[in-house]
């Protein structure tokens, strides 16, 4: 068993480190908000630390789950950044979905220390990491990735290397152009379904059966009719994640018609006060253009 630090204690990295614990690891957290570390210390019998440093000090290993690249450059430089406190040869693993980038920057900075780095984005939410079955796409260094792969397992269902750094949040992006589009169509269908007089949830549960099944229709149709939306994935994160995903294309000189589409759906969304709506909101534009009260 290894001694690991992990940085951030939001609804993703509080259960992973939980995984991480219960796995046997030795395991020190550092959130902004200390009171929310010390909270996970006192519950799960871990240890917390008022800097990403201190929380870096002797570990092998190093995750972090933040919110974008800004907070990632916060948690990784400077004296109290966890570079500072990182040994040689261990190694960073990255859990937030950020930018190739900032990816690759790091990996870049922890090679000159002699650390190693391996960006990892998630996918499957918050039940996804409570579970311990996420899907977690991964760039850097075969031997990086060899090493740190066995610790990522404590939260994983699946964990594939895709590349150099920046490979898996290349792939993470992928991931999110996907949902954006499948969350817009299940939307249409449902709503259509409604106004022509059937039931929509009965309807859902077929399709779901057949080519049009996907998780979002089998884990989102239900909550989608009912317009429950107080739990998931957040609009204004998948904003965040498409708006890289859309830079990033158009710096590759690809186009996303669909996502760039589905993007200003969201900021509909969010003027319609749901940025902290789950992503699966996109129905209540349709509800609302069709002249209904939410």
């Amino acid at each position: 068993m290894a001694k690991v630090a992990f940085l951030g204690m939001g609804v993703m990295g509080y259960p992973m480190a939980g995984h991480l614990k219960a796995r046997g690891h030795e395991v020190t957290v550092y959130n902004r908000t200390t009171a929310k570390a010390e909270a996970w210390a006192k519950g799960h019998g871990g240890a917390f630390a008022e800097t990403p440093r201190a929380a870096a000090l002797n570990c092998a290993f190093v995750m972090a789950c933040v919110g974008n690249d800004d907070d990632l450059r916060s948690v990784v430089y400077g004296a109290d950044g966890a570079l500072a406190g990182m040994d040689e040869g261990a190694i960073f693993v990255d859990h937030t979905t950020a930018s190739a980038t900032v990816a690759r920057e790091i990996a870049e900075k922890a090679a000159e220390q002699g650390i190693g780095f391996v960006d990892a984005p998630v996918s499957g939410g918050q039940a996804g990491a409570e579970n311990g079955q996420l899907a977690v796409m991964c760039g850097g260094a075969q031997a990086h990735f060899d090493a740190a792969e066995p610790v990522i397992d404590a939260y994983a269902k699946a964990c594939i290397r895709f590349g150099d750094a920046g490979a898996g949040q290349l792939t993470k992006m992928a991931n999110q152009i996907c949902i954006a589009g499948i969350v817009q169509g299940i939307s249409e269908a449902l709503h259509f379904a409604t106004k022509a007089g059937l039931d929509a949830k009965q309807v859902a549960a077929l399709v779901a059966q057949g080519a049009g099944g996907s998780w979002q229709l089998a884990n989102r149709a239900e909550t989608m009719v009912d317009g429950k939306f107080d739990f998931g994935f957040a609009v204004d994160w998948m904003r965040k994640d498409l708006g890289i995903s859309i830079e990033t294309a158009r710096q590759v000189g690809v186009s996303l018609p669909v996502a760039a589409l589905v993007d200003q759906f969201y900021a509909d969304v969010q003027q319609l006060g749901g940025g902290r709506w789950d992503t699966s909101s996109l129905i209540q534009r349709l509800r609302v253009l069709s002249g209904e009260r939410l």
